[in-house]
């Protein structure tokens, strides 16, 4: 296994489109991975269930959470969230081809305001939106903005295996 450099992740991504629907390349990049911001954020309004088949998995309720007001100049609005769990949404699209996983982490700002994220592994294949948990542990809450970068993203060469993701959440919107 190998953790893919600023220049390889250029290149797939330029190439091949290993990310689509990002904010600023140049910003993203980092040296070893890829900053993924927030399209949405949603609260959860009910319970789930999994079990091991994922015959009866039922995902909880959500509701997306408005932003706060007014807009500011830039027309990026805010969210404020108070200490909670909350469901993001990326704007950035993946497109992971056979050889390649991906791994992600909060970036060290989110910590450093006692905030962070839960991340599943992006399976080889895998082709769709993302998202994960955003957990704010900060008693008095957190101000994100829209586009915030909030995850670095790294992606894992691979042995090939024999065929890549083919679940539920391929090609999410």
């Amino acid at each position: 296994m190998v953790v893919l450099n600023q220049e390889e992740i250029k290149k797939l991504i330029l190439e091949e489109e290993l990310i689509r629907e990002y904010i600023d390349l140049d910003i993203q990049l980092t040296p070893n991975g890829f900053d993924f911001t927030v399209e949405k954020i949603f609260k959860f309004k009910g319970e789930g269930a999994v079990d091991f088949s994922n015959t009866e998995r039922v995902l909880p309720p959500t509701e997306e959470l408005p932003f706060m007001e007014p807009i500011p100049p830039d027309k990026r609005a805010w969210w404020w969230l108070p200490k909670g769990v909350y469901k993001v949404r990326t704007n950035e699209v993946v497109n992971l081809p056979i050889d390649l996983i991906a791994l992600a982490f909060p970036r060290s700002s989110l910590l450093r305001m006692g905030v962070y994220t839960h991340n599943a592994v992006w399976d080889a294949g895998f082709k769709g939106r993302s998202e994960f948990l955003l957990v704010v542990e900060n008693s008095q809450g957190v101000k994100i903005k829209q586009n915030a970068r909030l995850i670095q993203v790294i992606f894992i060469r691979i042995n090939k295996p024999s065929y890549g993701y083919q679940g539920i959440y391929q090609n999410y919107k």
